[in-house]
């Protein structure tokens, strides 16, 4: 599938070299998660295990000053992270969160995110949702 359009370039890379690195630590991957609430995560991922992540990509500080939902996607996740490029100053983060820098080839965690465990039944409800999207988007595919 190609990119929505929705991202600038440099948030699509981003994108692309994150979702790389997820699925080389063991994640199924989702994005443009939408969660309960109606908002969506830029990016899902899901292990085996059943942990949750969620990362949120900012391309530039002004993508990054203007967000005022991302505090939100804490209650969705065991973790939480940003996803940001080389080139953006990433001391404009918070540090109660994790922080991957990322281009379109790949990514490196540089700062882990600290663990908050969700409650039994919002990690079910979560994993049920993950799992509907990804076989709705497969079957897109199949049959648009």
């Amino acid at each position: 599938p190609q990119p929505d359009g929705r991202q600038s370039v440099t948030a699509a890379g981003v994108q692309r070299g994150l979702c790389r690195l997820l699925k080389a630590h063991g994640f199924a991957v989702l994005t443009e998660f939408t969660l309960a609430t109606g908002r969506r995560a830029d990016v899902a991922a899901l292990k085996a295990d059943g942990t949750i992540w969620i990362v949120e990509i900012k391309s530039s500080p002004e993508d990054f000053y203007v967000d005022v939902k991302w505090p939100e996607y804490r209650a969705y996740c065991d973790q939480l992270f940003f996803a940001v490029p080389p080139t953006l100053d990433a001391s404009i983060l918070p540090e109660d969160a994790g922080l991957v820098v990322a281009d379109q080839y790949g990514a490196e965690i540089l700062r882990p995110a600290p663990s908050h465990p969700l409650v039994a039944a919002r990690r079910k409800a979560i994993t049920v949702s993950f799992g509907r999207v990804a076989a709705q988007r497969l079957h897109g595919l199949w049959d648009p």
